[in-house]
C-alpha cells in the first residue's frame, strides 16, 4: 500500500473507491459512532479504511455528499428486518431447551465461547504469540493456532522455535488430527488465552528497522553507496535486507518515461500481466503512459485474459521485476528515483 505522501486523491466523487466512501462516512459520523463501527470489522478491513482515513485530505462537498448519499441508498434498500443476535437466539432457546442444550446448540452456530477471545488476538504480534505458547505442550499449541485465524496462526507457526515441543511438523500433525477439543483441554487454553490478552498491552512496539534504514539511506545526500558497503561489512544478510526494503513495487510510479520505456522493454509481457494483478493504480496509470498506445491496448487485453492469480505467484513476479530494476540501476544504465520527492526540469 502507498505511503500517506504518495497518495493521490482521486479526480472525482465518481471515482471515490468503495473504502474512500467508507472512510468519509467514518470521518462524517463523529469519534463515538464511528469507533462503534471500526469495532464490527475484521483486522483487513480495519487497517484499509483507517489508512485510508489518514490520508484523506481536502475532501470536496461533493465527495460528501456522493458517499453519503450512497450510504442511504443502501440503508433504504434494508428491510429493516435483522437476523437474530446471539444475545436473542441464547434467551430464546434458554426457554425453550433449558441452559445446557442452548449453549450447545450455540455453539454449533457461533462457535465456541473462546473464538471471539481468540479474534482479539489478532492485534498481537506473531512473534510475541509465538513466544508466550513456546512452553506450552504440544497439543496445546495445536489447539491454540487451530482456533486463530489461519493467516496469523501460519505467522505464529513460523515463529516458533525450531525445538518447540517437538517440531512445527509435528505440531501442524496434531493440529490436522483435532476434530473436537474437550472441555478440559478448553478449559486449559481460556486460561491460555487470558494470559495472553492479559499480557497484551505489555508486549513491544512492532518497529520495522530494515524498512526505516533503507528510507534514511534513500534520502541520505552523497556517499549513500559508501555507507551501504560500510553496512556490509559488519552484517552483509541485514545490508541484503534493506537492498531488497530500498527497491519496492510502487516506486515505478514514480520513475521517468525514459526509465520505465526501458523497463518495459527489458520485462516479458507476461510477467508485467502478472505482477500488475492488484497494483495500485498510480503504477499502472505510469507504466501504461510509458507504452505506445497500441501496446497500451494489447497488454490490457492480455492482463484481463490472464483472470485471477495467486497472490503468491503476483509478489514473485514484482520481486523478479524489481531485481531487475535493481541490477539495471547498479550497472548504471538506468537512473531510478527511490523515493517520492520534487523534481524540476
Amino acid at each position: 500500500m502507498a505511503e500517506a505522501s504518495d497518495f493521490i486523491p482521486p479526480g472525482s466523487a465518481a471515482s471515490l473507491s468503495p473504502v474512500e466512501r467508507a472512510a468519509i462516512v467514518l470521518l462524517s459520523m463523529g469519534e463515538e459512532p464511528a469507533a462503534a463501527v471500526l469495532r464490527c470489522l475484521s483486522r483487513e478491513e480495519l487497517l484499509d479504511v483507517t489508512q485510508v482515513m489518514s490520508r484523506l485530505s481536502g475532501i470536496k462537498v461533493d465527495w460528501v455528499k456522493t458517499a453519503l448519499q450512497g450510504f442511504f441508498d443502501d440503508y433504504r434498500e434494508q428491510s429493516g428486518v435483522h437476523g437474530a443476535s446471539r444475545s436473542y437466539l441464547k434467551r430464546s432457546l434458554d426457554l425453550a431447551l433449558g441452559g445446557q442444550i442452548a449453549s450447545s446448540v450455540l455453539n454449533s452456530i457461533y462457535g465456541d465461547a473462546i473464538r471471539p477471545k481468540m479474534q482479539r488476538l489478532q492485534w498481537a504480534s506473531p512473534k510475541w504469540l509465538a513466544e508466550q505458547i513456546s512452553h506450552e505442550h504440544q497439543r496445546m499449541q495445536a489447539v491454540f493456532l487451530a482456533f486463530l485465524p489461519s493467516t496469523l496462526a501460519s505467522e505464529v507457526l513460523a515463529a516458533l522455535p525450531e525445538g518447540a515441543a517437538g517440531g512445527r511438523d509435528r505440531v501442524l500433525l496434531q493440529m490436522a488430527r483435532l476434530s473436537e477439543v474437550d472441555a478440559e483441554l478448553l478449559a486449559e487454553l481460556e486460561e491460555l488465552v487470558e494470559r495472553c490478552l492479559s499480557g497484551l498491552g505489555q508486549q513491544g512496539a512492532a518497529v520495522e528497522g530494515v524498512k526505516q534504514v533503507a528510507e534514511i539511506l534513500n534520502r541520505l545526500p552523497g556517499q549513500r553507496q559508501e555507507m551501504v558497503e560500510l553496512l556490509r561489512a559488519h552484517d552483509a544478510a541485514v545490508v541484503a535486507e534493506i537492498e531488497t526494503s530500498m527497491y519496492e513495487f510502487f516506486m515505478l510510479s514514480r520513475q521517468s518515461e525514459a526509465t520505465l520505456t526501458r523497463l518495459i522493454e527489458e520485462v516479458p509481457m507476461e510477467l508485467w500481466a502478472v505482477a500488475l494483478k492488484g497494483a495500485e493504480p498510480p503504477v499502472r496509470d505510469a507504466l501504461l503512459a510509458a507504452m505506445p498506445r497500441r501496446q497500451a491496448q494489447s497488454f490490457e487485453d492480455l492482463m484481463r485474459r490472464g483472470g485471477p492469480m495467486p497472490l503468491s505467484r503476483v509478489e514473485q513476479a514484482r520481486a523478479e521485476i524489481m531485481a531487475q530494476v535493481k541490477a539495471l540501476a547498479d550497472a548504471g544504465e538506468i537512473q531510478v528515483q527511490l523515493f517520492a520527492e520534487d523534481v524540476v526540469e
